[in-house]
């Protein structure tokens, strides 16, 4: 209460959306030229699909995303009817041209299941950070979109087909062995997009249910200084009223927590479970 707001002004977060996609994409087309496209790892998407006109035809991988991803930016907004908006357009135009530029750089390593695995960390790492600006690099996402609508498939399904479909054709041009480390760089980019886009820092909440409920309470908001809920339950046997506390903790409060609950009421019952993103008072703020 009474606290000042210490949300950004609209455009500076604006401004910072813009700086997200700018470095984001950077990443994703370094990750590329240094681990992925060296070792002919088609990883799925767009810069899959150009490492394999790379390797077929000798073709620029900047100018294959280009061709590619620009048509497709222009279908989803004319099939799609959405405004995709400038953000996304950038990340669709600036991410091939950093690959065009870095493309002179020496790959990190030969060994392509290092490839996959570094390669799959930095395109993860780099997606994270674009959608952390509200944007896309467009490519097969969009394409993804436009078949959700036209067949009505699920839109993770249109994913997994266009994907799966790039890695089966990197199985034919280069060999199983290549397509099993694309696989890899898929799992491990959508593991890194989900540690950008929640963080390290899981928290646990608590679901309590005891006899002794306002002691419980008192000791949580007085002894460790965190906010509870208290939430109406009743009994399945019984269909008595017993009311529920839950309470959201850090990881390094937990213990606390669990001794203080069994100090007051030892045959408390406690489910406990991991949340992997928090915000508002006393956690993350955004």
């Amino acid at each position: 209460m009474g606290r000042r707001n210490r949300s950004r002004h609209p455009k500076i977060e604006l401004v910072m959306e813009y700086v997200y996609i700018l470095i984001g994409s950077a990443i994703v087309a370094v990750a590329f030229n240094v681990f992925l496209l060296p070792n002919r790892v088609a990883s799925g998407g767009v810069s899959g699909i150009s490492t394999i006109m790379y390797a077929l035809f000798g073709w620029q991988p900047a100018y294959v995303q280009w061709a590619l991803n620009i048509p497709l930016f222009i279908a989803g907004v004319v099939l799609l009817g959405r405004q995709f908006g400038i953000k996304t357009l950038v990340g669709t135009v600036f991410l091939p041209f950093v690959v065009y530029v870095t493309k002179g750089i020496d790959p990190a390593t030969h060994n392509p299941l290092l490839g996959a695995l570094f390669g799959g960390i930095g395109v993860g790492l780099g997606l994270g950070i674009i959608f952390r600006g509200r944007a896309s690099t467009g490519g097969t996402d969009l394409a993804a979109q436009i078949i959700h609508k036209y067949t009505g498939l699920s839109l993770g399904m249109c994913v997994i087909l266009i994907d799966g479909l790039i890695v089966l054709t990197a199985a034919f041009v280069f060999d199983i062995e290549r397509a099993l480390y694309a696989l890899i760089g898929l799992y491990v980019t959508s593991k890194t997009i989900d540690l950008v886009q929640v963080g390290l820092g899981y928290s646990k909440m608590a679901l309590i249910i005891t006899n002794e409920e306002e002691k419980v309470r008192q000791a949580i908001l007085h002894e460790i200084d965190r906010g509870v809920t208290k939430l109406p339950a009743y009994g399945g046997y019984t269909d008595h009223e017993r009311p529920m506390l839950m309470c959201v903790v850090q990881q390094s409060e937990f213990t606390k927590l669990k001794q203080l609950v069994k100090s007051i009421d030892p045959s408390a019952f406690v489910v406990v479970t991991n949340a992997s993103e928090v915000l508002g008072e006393g956690f993350r703020r955004t």
